[in-house]
C-alpha cells in the first residue's frame, strides 16, 4: 500500500467533505455484540456535539470529488481546477477500522461526488457498508450520502447496513436549484426520501408482529440546505424544512451557510461573509418548530420574512405579540409557559409540576432552570412582578437587546485534523 498516496487521498477528501454538515448522530441504537467492533447507541458521530454536550468524532470523508455535475456553488463541481482523487471502497474500510481502533474516531461519515451515474456512485457507498458490517463486524454508527436518482433496489441495501441516511436538498427552492445547478432535478432527490420513508413505516408495522426484523435506517434520515447562496428569504427556507419534517418524517433539516470559493456571476462575490448569524437564527427557528409547537407562518410573515439578527425568534415572536402578554406563572397552559422567552423545554415542565404544590416567585424561576433576565419581562406572579412597567415601555425592544448575551461566536470552525 502507497501510504503517502493514501494520505494524500485523505487530505484532499476530507476537506472536500467539510462542506457538509448534516452529521449528527442522534438516533442510532445498533449494539455492540461481542467479537465486533463499535456501539452506535452510546457514541455520537462526527466533529459536532450530541444532546446531552459531548464533543464525538467521525471519519467523515468523501468517496472521491469526481462528478460530473457543474453545481456552481459546489468546490467539487467538474469545471473547477482542484486535485481529484478517489478511495477504493477496501481503502474506506481500511481506515474506518484502523482509525477505530486508535480511538481517533467512532464512526463513518461518507458522501461522494457523483461519477459516472447515480447508481455506480450509490452502488460504491454501499459496498462500503456492508463490508463493514458482514466482513468487519463493525457496529458503529454509519451515516451514507443518498445519492439522487439511485435506484430502490440500492436504496433498501442502503437503510439495512447504515444507521442514517440523508440527502441534501442543497437549494431550498427549485427556481434556486435550477438556476446553480441546472443538470439536477428536484424529484431525483425527493424519491429516495420518499422510498426510506416508506421503508421506515413498513418497519416499524413488521416490528409489531415479528419479534426480530432487520434494521432499517433506524437513526432516520436527513436533509441540508444552503443559506445566502441564492436569493432565498427566511420564511421560504423555514417553510420548505416545514414541509419536509411534516410529510417526510425527517430527523432533521440542517442550513450551511454559504462559503464563497468560486467566481461565478450567479452567486455572490468571493468577499461576501459567510452568514452565520442567519444560520444560527435558522437553527433556532427550526428549534421552534420541532420542539415549542410554533409554526413557520407564526415565525416569520410575507410582511417581515426575514429573522431577526439583534434577537433571537422566540423574543422576536413575543414583541410582535405583546398582547399575549403578561403569562401567570400559576394558571398558564404548557405550550403558552414554552412560547415565554427565556423558558426553555425542561423549564416549563418543571414549572408545571412544581406549581401544583406551591405558589411561585422569581426566586422559584431562577432555581427551575429559567434565562430570568429575559423572562422577567413576559411573566406575571400571584404576588406581582415590578418588571411588568417595562412592557409598555417604547424602548423596550432596546432594554432586551441590551440585557441578553449571545452565546453565538462569528467564527469559521474547520474540521478536526486526523493526524
Amino acid at each position: 500500500m502507497n501510504f503517502d498516496r493514501l494520505k494524500e487521498k485523505l487530505e484532499i477528501l476530507a476537506d472536500a467533505a467539510k462542506y457538509d454538515v448534516s452529521c449528527s448522530s442522534s438516533g442510532g441504537t445498533r449494539k455492540n455484540k461481542k467479537g465486533a467492533l463499535g456501539d452506535s447507541s452510546v457514541s455520537g458521530i462526527c466533529h459536532t456535539y450530541t444532546e446531552d454536550g459531548r464533543c464525538v468524532s467521525l471519519l467523515k470523508i468523501l468517496l472521491t470529488n469526481h462528478c460530473i455535475y457543474d453545481c456552481a456553488y459546489c468546490v467539487s463541481r467538474s469545471s473547477n481546477d482542484i486535485k481529484r482523487a478517489a478511495f477504493t471502497v477496501e481503502e474506506v474500510v481500511d481506515l474506518t477500522i484502523n482509525f477505530y481502533r486508535r480511538n481517533y474516531i467512532e464512526g463513518l461519515f461518507l458522501s461522494s461526488g457523483i461519477f459516472k451515474n447515480a447508481d455506480t456512485t450509490m452502488e460504491r457507498l454501499v459496498r462500503v457498508a456492508k463490508k463493514l458490517r458482514l466482513e468487519e463486524n463493525f457496529n458503529g454508527y454509519i451515516h451514507l450520502k443518498s445519492i439522487p436518482g439511485a435506484s430502490d433496489e440500492l436504496m433498501q441495501e442502503a437503510a439495512l447496513y447504515a444507521d442514517r441516511l440523508s440527502i441534501n436538498l442543497e437549494i431550498p427552492t427549485e427556481s434556486g436549484l435550477k438556476l446553480l445547478a441546472p443538470e439536477k432535478n428536484r424529484q431525483d432527490m425527493l424519491n429516495p426520501m420518499k422510498y426510506i420513508q416508506n421503508g421506515i413505516a413498513q418497519y416499524k408495522d413488521e416490528k409489531k408482529i415479528f419479534r426480530k426484523v432487520p434494521k432499517f435506517a433506524p437513526a432516520g434520515q436527513s436533509t441540508q440546505m444552503i443559506v445566502g447562496a441564492t436569493n432565498e428569504n427566511d420564511l421560504q427556507i423555514i417553510k420548505v424544512a416545514d414541509h419536509f419534517y411534516k410529510n417526510f418524517n425527517l430527523k432533521r433539516v440542517y442550513y450551511s451557510g454559504y462559503v464563497p470559493v468560486l467566481e461565478d456571476k450567479r452567486l455572490p462575490s468571493l468577499t461576501t461573509e459567510v452568514p452565520m448569524l442567519r444560520e444560527n437564527r435558522l437553527y433556532q427557528s427550526d428549534w421552534l418548530m420541532r420542539f415549542y409547537g410554533f409554526k413557520a407562518e407564526e415565525i416569520l410573515d410575507p410582511n417581515m420574512p426575514f429573522l431577526d439578527l439583534e434577537m433571537d425568534p422566540k423574543m422576536s415572536w413575543a414583541l410582535r405579540h405583546l398582547d399575549q402578554f403578561p403569562v401567570n406563572l400559576q394558571t398558564a397552559d404548557y405550550q403558552m409557559i414554552l412560547r415565554i422567552p427565556g423558558i426553555g423545554v425542561k423549564t416549563a415542565k418543571k414549572i408545571v409540576s412544581a406549581r401544583r404544590f406551591q405558589v411561585l416567585t422569581m426566586d422559584h424561576l431562577s432555581k427551575l432552570g429559567a434565562a430570568v433576565n429575559r423572562a422577567r419581562y413576559f411573566i406575571d406572579f400571584n404576588a406581582g412582578n415590578a418588571y411588568l412597567k417595562y412592557l409598555t415601555d417604547k424602548n423596550f425592544r432596546k432594554l432586551l437587546i441590551g440585557g441578553s448575551s449571545s452565546k453565538f461566536h462569528n467564527q469559521f470552525s474547520q474540521q478536526l485534523t486526523l493526524f
